[in-house]
C-alpha cells in the first residue's frame, strides 16, 4: 500500500491477500496480477528517474569546491535526521501520511551544493532509512522516486531562476529555491497516487485532493522555515538561537497535531473493527448450517483476515497474527495479516500463548528473557505486542502484532493502548458471538434429544426440497410416551424419547434431516425417495422403533405409528411447502389409529380437517351449553408454602368427540379467529372466582394464558380494564401468562399492548421460559414481572445435571432482573426442595395439585390449607405438610 510522505518520499508495496487459517495463505490471481503491475510500474519510475537525473545533471553546471567534501555528508545527515524525526499520520486504511522535515535540508541544499551532491545525499539518507526499517521490497521504487523528486525540484528551480532573469553564475533566488522545494512533495504525491491506481486500490478524488493540499501546505511551511532560517543565519549569524526556537516550536505543533489525528484514527479503527465483527455476525447468523465449518467462533475466516489486516494497518505493524480457539478443547486456528508467516503450530509451552490476564505485553528481543526471545525468533520478529482474548472463564485466543515499520523507535504507548482496547472489543464480540451461536443452535434444535425442532426442520428442509424432485416426509409417533409418563414420570418418558431419537438416527443415517416435534413425535425428510419406495422405508423404520427399549434395568415395550406424505407430480419443479407435507403426514399418522401402523397420506384423509371444522363451528354453542369449563391449578410460595394463586386452564367435553385437550382445540380456535372469545370466557370465569375468594377474605391471584392473537388486539387492554372494574378485582391479582415466541412473532404490535397492560398494574409472566430461541436476548425488552421455568427442565433436573444448571441459571437470572421465578412441573419432593434451596419463589405441579374444577378446588383448599391473618385484613392459606 502507498505510504505518502510530505517531504516527497512516496513508497508503495504490493502485498498478497490476507492469510488464511492454519497454514500458508492463498495468494489470489488478483494479488499476483497486482504484483506484476507494480513491478512494471517500479521499472518505469526507476528508468524515467535515471534518464531525468542524467538530463538535469547535463543541463545544470557543476562547480567543484573542496567544501563539498563536508557539505555533502552534512546534507546526508540532515536528510537522515529529517526522516527519523518524521511524524506518521494514518489517512486511510493502508495509506499513511508522514510529516517530515526533509524540505528544510532540501531548500538549504539549493544554496550550498550542486544538484549532484544534493541528489546523492538524499538517495543515501532515503535508502538507508528504508533499509533500517527493513522495507527492502520498496528500495527500487523509492530510488526512482527520489531521483524524480530531486530532479524535478532542481529543474523547476532552474526554470524559475531563468524566468526571473538571474544569470548562470548568479546565486539562486529564494523564490526559485522555494518553488523547487515544493516540487519535490508534489512529484512524490503524484507518484503515490499513480501507484494506488496501478494497484487498483480505491481512493476517492476528494481524498486525493485533500491529501495533496495537506502535503503542499506542510511542504510550504517547512520550506519557508528552512529558507527563512538560512537567510537569517547567513546574514545574521548570531540569530541562530531564534531560528532553532522557531524550528522546535514548529516541531511541537506538528507533534500535537499528529497526536490529535492519531486519536481520531484510533477511534475510527476501533469503530471499523467493531462494525466488521458486528456485520460478520449478522452474515454468519444468516448462513445455513452446512457452512459451519468455514466459521471461526461464528465468523468467516476471511472476515477475520480482514479484521487482522485493519489492525495491522492501524498499528503500522509488519504482521498481525490472530490465534482463535473454536472450542475450549480445540487447537487454535491462525489468521495472519502481513508477510513472513509464523509457524502455524507453536510449541505447547510457547510463553506468548500462556500469558495470564488480558492486558497487552510489549516484548523486545533485546530485553526479553531466553524463553520469550526464542519465541520471537521462531516468529521472525524483533518485537511484539501480545494480548490474550479472554471471556469470563476461558481463553478465546491471542492477538500478536510484530515489528512496527512506520517509526524507527518501534511500538509506543499509544499502540499498546489501542491494541488493548481493540482486544477488549474483540474478546467481547467473540464471546457474544458464541452466545449468539448457542442461542441460534437452541432456536433450531430440541434441547432434550439434540435433533432439530420444528422451526429447524423447516429451515433445513428448504434446500433439499428445492433440489430433489422426489421427497418423503415421515411423521413418527411413539404411543408409549403418555403411558410411561403416567406410570413412571416424565423423567423416564424423556429417556424413552432420547432412546427413540437415537434409534431413528441410526436407522436413517446421519445425513437425513430429523426433528423432534413434540412429546414423542418425530419427523424425518427422505430426499430422492420414489413414492413407491416410501411405504417400505416407513415399515422398516417402524420395525426398528417397535423393538423393546432397555432403559436402565427396565425393558419397555413400545409401538410406533408412522404416517408419510410424498410430493405429488403437480409439485415437481415448484417450491414444495414443507408445512403442507408435515400437515399431510400428520393427518396420515392420525389415520393409523384405525388399525394400520404405517399409512401414507391420501386426499380422503381430509376428514380430520372436517373434525376441526366441526370444533370451530360448534365452539360458541359449546360455551353456552356449558361444555367448556375452567379448571384451576394451585401455585404455592417457597419456602412458606402459602397459596400464591392459581392458573386458569380451559377444558372441553364434546358430546361427540369426548374430552378434548387444549392442544387439540385451542390451535383450531385460534386459527379461526375465536381466541378472543375463549380468552374473554376464561378471564370472566377466573375473575368471578377471584371475586368470591375476596368476599371470603382470601387474597388469591389468578393467572390466564394469552395468545398472540390477543396481543394483536389494540383494544384488549381497555377490555381487561373494564372487566376488572366491573368485577371489582385489584389489577395485581390478575396475571397474564404469555409465551416468548408468541410475543416475538410480531414484537412491534405485542410490546405496546404488554406495556399498557403492565401500566394497569397487571402482573405479566413469561411462560415456558428456557425453551424460546432467544429468551436471554429478549427478556429485558419485555415488561414482565415473572418467568416460569419450563417443566421439561424441572422434571429432568433430578437426573440431568445440565437441566439442574439451566434451572439454577434461570433462577439467578430472574432474580438479577428483579423478577419472580415460578417453576412448573414440580412432581417430587426432591425437586421442590432443590428449587427452594436455589431460592425459587413459587412452585406449581402435580406434587401440589393437578388442575381441578371449581368445586374440587374448594375441597382441596379446605382439606390441605390452614388459614391465618394476612395483609389488608385478609386471610392467607398455608399448605399443610
Amino acid at each position: 500500500m502507498p505510504d505518502t510522505n510530505a517531504h516527497g518520499d512516496a513508497v508503495a508495496q504490493a502485498q498478497p491477500g490476507p492469510g488464511a487459517a492454519s497454514g500458508t495463505p492463498p495468494v489470489s490471481v488478483e494479488a499476483r496480477t497486482d504484483e506484476r503491475r507494480f513491478r512494471a510500474y517500479t521499472f518505469a519510475v526507476l528508468s524515467i528517474g535515471l534518464v531525468a537525473a542524467f538530463a538535469v545533471g547535463s543541463w545544470l553546471p557543476f562547480h567543484w569546491d573542496s567544501r563539498l567534501l563536508w557539505i555533502g555528508p552534512v546534507l546526508a545527515v540532515a536528510f537522515l535526521l529529517a526522516e527519523q524525526l518524521g511524524i506518521n499520520v494514518d489517512v486511510r486504511s493502508g495509506i499513511s501520511w508522514t510529516i517530515s522535515f526533509t524540505e528544510i535540508p532540501l531548500v538549504i541544499g539549493f544554496f550550498v551544493a550542486p544538484f549532484e551532491v544534493v541528489l546523492a545525499a538524499h538517495l543515501v539518507a532515503g535508502i538507508g532509512t528504508l533499509l533500517a526499517r527493513k522495507v527492502s521490497g520498496r528500495v527500487l521504487y523509492n530510488a526512482g522516486a527520489f531521483l524524480l523528486e530531486i530532479t524535478g525540484a532542481f529543474a523547476v528551480a532552474g526554470l524559475v531562476k531563468y524566468a526571473v532573469g538571474a544569470g548562470v553564475g548568479d546565486k539562486i533566488p529564494w523564490v526559485a529555491a522555494l518553488a523547487g522545494t515544493l516540487t519535490a512533495p508534489l512529484v512524490s504525491t503524484l507518484l503515490a497516487l499513480a501507484a494506488v491506481r496501478v494497484l487498483r486500490r480505491r481512493m476517492r478524488v476528494s481524498t486525493a485532493v485533500r491529501l495533496t493540499a495537506r502535503i503542499l501546505v506542510v511542504g510550504f511551511v517547512n520550506a519557508s522555515v528552512g529558507l527563512s532560517g538560512y537567510l537569517v543565519i547567513s546574514n545574521t549569524p548570531k540569530a541562530w538561537p531564534l531560528v532553532l526556537a522557531v524550528f522546535l516550536g514548529l516541531t511541537a505543533l506538528y507533534w500535537a497535531y499528529s497526536d490529535l489525528l492519531r486519536e481520531q484514527r484510533d477511534m475510527e479503527a476501533l469503530s471499523d473493527v467493531s462494525l466488521m465483527v458486528a456485520r460478520s455476525g449478522q452474515q454468519a447468523a444468516a448462513r445455513p448450517a452446512s457452512r459451519a465449518d468455514e466459521l471461526v467462533g461464528g465468523v468467516d475466516v476471511r472476515e477475520w483476515a480482514t479484521i487482522a489486516e485493519r489492525i495491522k494497518d492501524q498499528l503500522a505493524a509488519g504482521r498481525v497474527v490472530l490465534r482463535l480457539r473454536l472450542e475450549p478443547k480445540d487447537t487454535m486456528r491462525v489468521v495472519v495479516a502481513g508477510d513472513d508467516l509464523p509457524p502455524a503450530d507453536p510449541a505447547a509451552d510457547d510463553p506468548l500463548l500462556r500469558l495470564p490476564g488480558a492486558h497487552v505485553r510489549h516484548f523486545r528481543i533485546t530485553e526479553a528473557n531466553p524463553d520469550v526471545r526464542a519465541a520471537l525468533l521462531d516468529r521472525g520478529a524483533q518485537e511484539a505486542l501480545v494480548v490474550p482474548l479472554r471471556s469470563a472463564n476461558q481463553l478465546l485466543g491471542v492477538v500478536e502484532a510484530h515489528d512496527r515499520l512506520s517509526r524507527w523507535r518501534g511500538f509506543g504507548k499509544y499502540d499498546v493502548q489501542l491494541l488493548g482496547t481493540m482486544a477488549s472489543h474483540l474478546a467481547t464480540s467473540l464471546d457474544n458471538r458464541r452466545l449468539l451461536a448457542t442461542l441460534r443452535h437452541d432456536a433450531y434444535h430440541d434441547p432434550l434429544t439434540g435433533h432439530l425442532n420444528r422451526p429447524g426442520f423447516r429451515q433445513v428442509a428448504k434446500e433439499p426440497l428445492r433440489d430433489f424432485a422426489n421427497a418423503v416426509v415421515l411423521r413418527i409417533d411413539l404411543d408409549v410416551f403418555s403411558t410411561v409418563s403416567d406410570a413412571l414420570g416424565y423423567a423416564w418418558a424423556d429417556r424413552m424419547v432420547i432412546a427413540a431419537g437415537r434409534r431413528i438416527r441410526d436407522a436413517l443415517g446421519p445425513d437425513v434431516p430429523l426433528a423432534r416435534l413434540e412429546g414423542a413425535s418425530f419427523a424425518a425428510l427422505l430426499v430422492g425417495c420414489p413414492p413407491e419406495d416410501a411405504h417400505a422405508a416407513a415399515e422398516r423404520l417402524r420395525e426398528e422403533l417397535s423393538a423393546p427399549y432397555p432403559v436402565d434395568r427396565l425393558s419397555v415395550e413400545a409401538n410406533a405409528m408412522i404416517g408419510y406424505a410424498t410430493t405429488t407430480p403437480e409439485e415437481s419443479g415448484d417450491v414444495v411447502d414443507i408445512e403442507g407435507l408435515l400437515q399431510r403426514a400428520d393427518v396420515a399418522v392420525r389415520a393409523t389409529k384405525g388399525g394400520e401402523e404405517v399409512r401414507g397420506y391420501v386426499p380422503s384423509m381430509g376428514q380430520i380437517f372436517l373434525r376441526r371444522f366441526q370444533m370451530v363451528t360448534q365452539f360458541r354453542q359449546s360455551l353456552e351449553d356449558g361444555q367448556v369449563s375452567v379448571h384451576y391449578q394451585p401455585k404455592i410460595t417457597l419456602p412458606n408454602r402459602q397459596v400464591a394463586g392459581v392458573e386458569a386452564l380451559v377444558r372441553w367435553v364434546h358430546p361427540e368427540f369426548g374430552r378434548l385437550g387444549p392442544d387439540e382445540f385451542v390451535p383450531a380456535i385460534e386459527a379461526a379467529g375465536l381466541i378472543g372469545v375463549l380468552t374473554s370466557f376464561v378471564l370472566g370465569e377466573a375473575l368471578k372466582r377471584c371475586r368470591k375468594w375476596l368476599d371470603e377474605g382470601l387474597r388469591i391471584s389468578v393467572a390466564v394464558n394469552l395468545s398472540v392473537r390477543n396481543l394483536a388486539d389494540e383494544d384488549f387492554p381497555n377490555k381487561v380494564a373494564r372487566e376488572l372494574e366491573r368485577v371489582g378485582i385489584p389489577p395485581e391479582l390478575l396475571t397474564f401468562e404469555l409465551t416468548e415466541s408468541g410475543v416475538m412473532s410480531d414484537p412491534q404490535k405485542a410490546l405496546p399492548i404488554l406495556r399498557e397492560l403492565h401500566s394497569l398494574g397487571i402482573t405479566l409472566a413469561v411462560d415456558d421460559f428456557g425453551t424460546g430461541y432467544s429468551s436471554l436476548a429478549y427478556l429485558r425488552q419485555l415488561p414482565v414481572d415473572q418467568v416460569k421455568i419450563d417443566k421439561s427442565f424441572v422434571l429432568g433436573m433430578g437426573t440431568d445435571l445440565g437441566d439442574l444448571a439451566v434451572v439454577r441459571s434461570i433462577v439467578e437470572l430472574g432474580h438479577s432482573l428483579g423478577l419472580t421465578v415460578v417453576a412448573e412441573g414440580v412432581e417430587e419432593d426432591v425437586a421442590r426442595d432443590q428449587l427452594e434451596a436455589m431460592g425459587c419463589d413459587v412452585a406449581q405441579g402435580y406434587l401440589i395439585s393437578r388442575p381441578l374444577p371449581e368445586d374440587r378446588l374448594e375441597a382441596w383448599l379446605q382439606a390441605r390449607t390452614a388459614r391465618s391473618p394476612g395483609r389488608h385484613s385478609e386471610t392467607v392459606l398455608t399448605l399443610l405438610t
